[in-house]
């Protein structure tokens, strides 16, 4: 077994069920699909927030813990501790909007990242009331604590993104398996007049297609957000968008960009022409 392999047992902890369901449904009652919750998942942003957001909060509480080592520093980690805390809001309400559209095994690594990022934050929290009450070293105790937890829930946050693609554009390869120029990809007669979208595979690369009555628009398959496969999703917003039939990520036939989240990236929109009854696909940036 690989070092710290060990930590894969969590995906499979279906014991953790028993707290990721009334959670998970709690958190999609308070965040409801809207603007709002676009917004925190990152799609004006064009890649999740959460990462972005925590470094301000992680950085601040860090930096108290360091200057601890060193005496005399004792109000500038009073409030370093203080910004901290204070930034760390958005960094968990980014954190559960984005953890509330996951995979089950991503939800149940992500249950215990964020019980450890809490429990090191109620660390820091009680470090800032012991200093402030005059006993600086068990506040300086407190916040090493805080620190060796939060540590531990950066390294599960680390398997969630890196080992388990929590977050990552599952879209990115398809430029690199695609052949540039222009490719043959099925005949006009077999996509139908009914506007349903349908899987056609260009090489390996699975692609969606839709005929809307002389307009062909051809894209991506796999959303962006987790792989989920579109075509088996429906037309929305008057048959302009594809609905991801996961998690309700909604891209537009035009271009390919997000118009609902949780996705934040685009899928990829090709170029479509249409000779001797056969449908034929360019990418731009394929190769």
């Amino acid at each position: 077994m690989q070092p710290f392999d060990s930590v894969s047992v969590l995906e499979d902890a279906t014991a953790l069920d028993r707290a990721v369901d009334p959670v998970r449904k709690a958190v999609q009652r308070l965040l409801a699909p809207g603007p709002v919750r676009d917004a925190l998942h990152g799609v004006w942003l064009g890649h999740p927030v959460h990462p972005t957001v925590v470094q301000l909060a992680l950085g601040a509480l860090t930096s108290a813990s360091v200057l601890d080592l060193m005496p005399g520093n004792e109000r500038p980690a009073r409030v370093l501790i203080a910004t901290g805390l204070a930034s760390a809001a958005p960094a968990t309400v980014t954190g559960w909007a984005d953890w509330s559209e996951l995979h089950e095994q991503q939800q149940r690594v992500g249950l215990v990242h964020a019980g450890a990022n809490v429990a090191g934050l109620a660390a820091y929290a009680l470090s800032l009331v012991q200093r402030l009450r005059g006993n600086e070293a068990h506040g300086r105790a407190l916040g090493w604590t805080g620190l060796g937890l939060l540590g531990l829930g950066g390294f599960l946050g680390g398997h969630l993104s890196f080992r388990q693609a929590s977050g990552a554009n599952h879209a990115e390869e398809v430029p690199h398996l695609v052949p540039p120029g222009w490719q043959d990809l099925c005949a006009v007669d077999d996509l139908g007049d009914d506007a349903t979208p349908r899987q056609r595979m260009l090489g390996d690369v699975a692609l969606v297609v839709v005929k809307q009555g002389s307009r062909i628009s051809v894209l991506s398959d796999r959303c962006s957000h987790l792989s989920g496969p579109l075509h088996e999703g429906d037309l929305v917003d008057d048959g302009s968008c594809i609905r991801c039939p996961w998690h309700g990520s909604v891209f537009r036939l035009a271009d390919g960009t997000v118009r609902r989240g949780p996705a934040t990236a685009p899928v990829h929109a090709f170029e479509v022409k249409v000779e001797a009854g056969r449908v034929h696909v360019r990418l731009a940036a394929a190769g």
